[in-house]
């Protein structure tokens, strides 16, 4: 997909400087994600590290098996950081989640 807007082709450089080895669907994924409405007020790092959040946790971590479980979205957002870091790091991001902020997404 090549980029048409502005707002695409920053969003697209975000991805890019965030996480370079990710694979492309997940990265697909993540700037079909990252164009949502909801995030389209936020500049385009900041919407690239949500949407990459969200779609590592959920396609790639243990974190909606927890929530089935019964555990509550903030202990099982808790449980799946070290999950999410490996993803992080295996695609060489440039930040990781720290587990003592509460912005994980």
């Amino acid at each position: 997909m090549k980029p048409s807007t502005g707002r695409q082709k920053a969003l697209a450089k975000a991805l890019t400087a965030l996480i370079p080895l990710a694979p492309y669907a997940d990265a697909e994924a993540i700037r079909d994600l990252s164009g949502q409405r909801k995030l389209r007020d936020l500049p385009p790092s900041i919407a690239m590290w949500i949407a990459t959040i969200t779609h590592i946790r959920h396609e790639h971590t243990d974190y909606d098996a927890l929530l089935d479980e019964g555990y509550d979205r903030d202990s099982a957002r808790h449980f799946v950081i070290e999950q999410i870091n490996t993803v992080l790091t295996t695609w060489r991001a440039t930040r990781l989640l720290d587990p003592d902020d509460d912005e994980t997404g």
